[in-house]
């Protein structure tokens, strides 16, 4: 593994899940096919979805819920911007966000930046087995945060703490079974310390 290129979500019902992810405007960063793996609660990760204003926010949030999400924390000012939580009805958990909190634009359901962020039990341990398979670091903040420099894929890839990811996002911790995640990249397929899957990216044709 030295890329990272692309996320799958694994969903029982592919059709609704690819129709929300169109009309929330999540297409361009997620791939989704068939899984029926039984999965509970918490599933250990989120999408970062990051705004350029509130207004923005708003009319995201606004999409998603017409698509058929959930909200789990109304979006709402807070000391570091504006934002709040949804959730995909295939129950991909959604951090839609932004660090202003004023517009300067008429409002538009825009995404600038996704981030796929890994709840893991050992930020550290798990930023050691990244880094030993190739990634780069680009920003690390001790146990608490890192991210990976994935020039390749539309979304950034990083490591969170679960405990803190599940508060973070308005959900219990506890979970079991699948992730319904599926990360791309790289040659040979592996499984990270928190069970993450990973599949090898596939070979382009240069014809």
């Amino acid at each position: 593994m030295t890329s990272f290129e692309s996320v799958t979500l694994e969903a029982a019902d592919t059709a609704a899940a690819e129709a929300f992810y169109a009309a929330a405007g999540l297409a361009p960063y997620v791939d989704v096919r068939a899984s029926a793996e039984p999965t509970t609660g918490f599933r250990g990760f989120a999408l970062s979805l990051v705004a350029s204003q509130p207004g923005n926010v708003d009319a995201l949030v606004a999409a998603a819920v017409d698509a058929g999400a959930t909200v789990l924390k109304p979006a709402a000012k807070s000391f570091w911007g504006y934002g709040g939580v949804i959730q995909a009805p295939d129950g991909t958990i959604c951090k839609i966000a932004s660090s202003k909190k004023k517009d300067s634009a008429p409002a538009a359901p825009e995404i600038d930046q996704v981030a796929l962020l890994l709840g893991v039990a050992d930020v550290k341990a798990s930023k050691r087995f990244y880094v030993a398979r190739g990634l780069a670091v680009g920003k690390s903040f001790g146990g608490k945060y890192a991210e990976f420099d994935t020039p390749s894929s539309a979304v950034t890839l990083a490591l969170y703490p679960r405990r803190a990811l599940a508060k973070d996002t308005g959900v219990g911790q506890e979970g079991s079974g699948s992730h319904r995640l599926v990360l791309v990249g790289g040659a040979e397929p592996c499984t990270d310390p928190d069970g993450f899957a990973w599949e090898p990216a596939p070979v382009r044709d240069r014809a």
